[in-house]
């Protein structure tokens, strides 16, 4: 479980740099001044040459990577809420690289999806394998005595 909690963290830091850079980089490009094809194609053209939407894509994806390995080991109802903590991250890119000023409501906000996190992580470490893991576990112990 240690490893899917490491690739979990590194994931979560990979994918809130990359939202920091699709932010900055989406501010970089000025949106549609109306709704045209004319402008959806400018926008579009901007966006696939801005560096920083770039590098957020390809951070994103990176993330996604992570996430598929993930919910092959683990069960969706862990792994999901877990992704949750990339907020922490999110937030704190957010205020380091896009020098956003975050209030005390929003940290207080943030914390709490942390600590539904932790608690998402605690019923995994403390739950019961199913029987058929359980047979698996045991005919192990039984081998090795």
């Amino acid at each position: 479980m240690l490893k899917i909690f490491i690739i979990l963290i590194v994931a979560a830091v990979v994918e809130s740099i990359g939202v920091a850079f699709l932010s900055a980089g989406l501010k970089q490009i000025n949106g549609p001044s109306e709704i045209s094809a004319a402008q959806v194609l400018r926008v579009v053209r901007d966006g696939a040459t801005n560096g920083k939407i770039l590098l957020g894509v390809a951070l994103e994806a990176m993330f996604f990577g992570a996430l598929l390995y993930m919910l092959s080991q683990r069960d969706v109802s862990f792994v999901w809420p877990l992704t949750s903590l990339g907020f922490i991250f999110t937030t704190l890119a957010a205020h380091f690289i896009l020098n956003e000023k975050i209030s005390p409501a929003r940290w207080v906000g943030v914390l709490l999806i942390a600590l539904g996190a932790g608690l998402t992580g605690y019923t995994e470490a403390v739950k019961k394998p199913a029987p058929a893991q359980q047979a698996a576990v045991d005919s192990t112990a039984l081998r090795s005595e």
